[in-house]
């Protein structure tokens, strides 16, 4: 078992770039606002949606390899994760595209 994230470098560069970009920049202002809200400030930000980001915020905020999520335990943060894109997007985006990302593709 990893011991919970002591530096937002833990979570890989491309994530500490991101989070950087949105004011957050240790793991104390991380574990303070928690990874949904985290988050969603990403994906408001204009980030593109991503369930591994996602996936290794929330495992590395538990101080757990984001490997060791499985099954049903997978499925429920996929499903939390879906809910806070569904509630992030504008209102203006097609039928079509929250279609094509509600399977997974992702449109320009």
């Amino acid at each position: 078992m990893k011991t919970p994230v002591s530096s937002i470098r833990n979570l890989g560069p491309a994530m500490e770039q991101s989070l950087a970009k949105i004011g957050i920049n240790s793991a104390e202002e991380l574990r303070e606002i928690g990874a949904d809200a985290a988050y969603s400030r990403l994906l408001q930000s204009g980030s593109r949606p991503h369930f591994i980001g996602y996936y290794v915020l929330v495992m590395g905020l538990q101080g757990r390899p984001w490997n060791d999520c499985k099954g049903e335990e997978k499925k429920a943060l996929r499903s939390r994760f879906d809910a806070l894109k569904a509630s992030s997007f504008d209102e203006d985006r097609s039928d079509f595209e929250r279609m094509m990302d509600q399977i997974g593709i992702r449109t320009p």
